[in-house]
């Protein structure tokens, strides 16, 4: 994907949190480590289960430092009274960003234009605001928030740990690699 590597577009966005409406920008995702989850609209079917899924992953989240931001096309209005009359989005204590411009969207490539709405994209971002991990997913498959915490242990792994790479399935404390010419051929 053309983001990998790149780092985040500068934005600035209103959002819901904890009864709350805030203001975000790209600099929030400075400094911690952040997963932004896109959906395609409040009030839906498939988004409320990967919410509230995403909400049960939460704490195990933070613990490694994560930050949360989900973000759809609808506005922060239309977040709070979701998250007022769903008891799963009513769980939600992450920051929930409202993108009615479509600049946050289309600046992470998720927008389908032709309905003005998100696909199903998650983002894992490192503390320099650069994009390490980026999946998306057609919008009848939900995503499982689990497999958010393997990939941001992998990520975090390689950013400490300069010159090893985490292979297929690894786990937290499992041996890495160190590409090398001695390897080539012999994995």
């Amino acid at each position: 994907m053309a983001l990998i590597g790149k780092e985040i577009q500068p934005f600035a966005a209103k959002a819901f949190q904890k009864g709350q409406f805030i203001d975000v920008t790209s600099e929030n995702f400075k400094g911690q480590w952040s997963v932004v989850c896109f959906y395609p609209a409040d009030f839906t079917f498939v988004c409320p289960t990967e919410l509230e899924d995403l909400q049960n992953q939460y704490a195990t989240l933070k613990g490694l430092g994560v930050e949360v931001y989900s973000v759809s096309t609808d506005t922060h209005f239309t977040h709070k009274a979701w998250h007022d009359h769903s008891p799963a989005i009513g769980k939600i204590e992450y920051i929930m960003i409202g993108d009615p411009s479509h600049t946050i969207s289309r600046a992470f490539d998720v927008l389908n234009e032709e309905d003005g709405l998100a696909e199903r994209g998650t983002f894992i971002i490192d503390p320099d605001g650069v994009v390490q991990a980026v999946e998306i997913n057609a919008g009848g498959i939900g995503r499982d928030a689990s497999t958010i915490i393997g990939k941001i242990k992998a990520a975090q792994y390689v950013r400490n740990n300069p010159g090893e790479v985490c292979p297929a399935k690894w786990q937290e404390g499992a041996e890495t690699l160190k590409p090398s010419l001695d390897l080539v051929g012999k994995i």
